[in-house]
């Protein structure tokens, strides 16, 4: 009787795992560029930032971090603005890129929770 060695889970698991790294190295460096073109783009006017640049910035604080993280300097908020409209901008993009972002993980989550159930039932 021979005993057999299998190989393929393994390797199965560090191309997954790879494949996986590499989207993630793509998405962030995807980010890094959106936000930088968006935030660069509202801020060509030269008047001082109302409701919607705040929501620009907003949205944008989130995506800066890749391009924080590789050294580029990122405009999240502007210190030339209206007041109040402004910051509600900002409030209003900051949670509605986090309202995106979590109801797509949670989404995720459950329905990883739900292929779990299916699989050990």
């Amino acid at each position: 009787m021979e005993t057999q060695v299998n190989v393929a889970p393994a390797a199965g698991r560090v191309i997954k795992i790879l494949r996986r790294a590499l989207w993630i190295l793509f998405l962030a460096v995807a980010m890094g560029m959106v936000s930088h073109f968006f935030v660069s783009l509202s801020n060509r006017d030269p008047g001082p930032a109302g409701f919607a640049r705040g929501m620009v910035h907003g949205a944008m604080m989130p995506c800066a971090l890749p391009n924080l993280l590789v050294g580029k300097d990122v405009t999240i908020y502007a210190v030339e603005n209206t007041g109040r409209t402004y910051k509600l901008g900002y409030t209003v993009g900051v949670n509605g890129c986090g309202a995106i972002f979590f109801g797509v993980f949670f989404w995720r989550v459950n329905r990883w929770r739900k292929g779990l159930n299916k699989t050990n039932v």
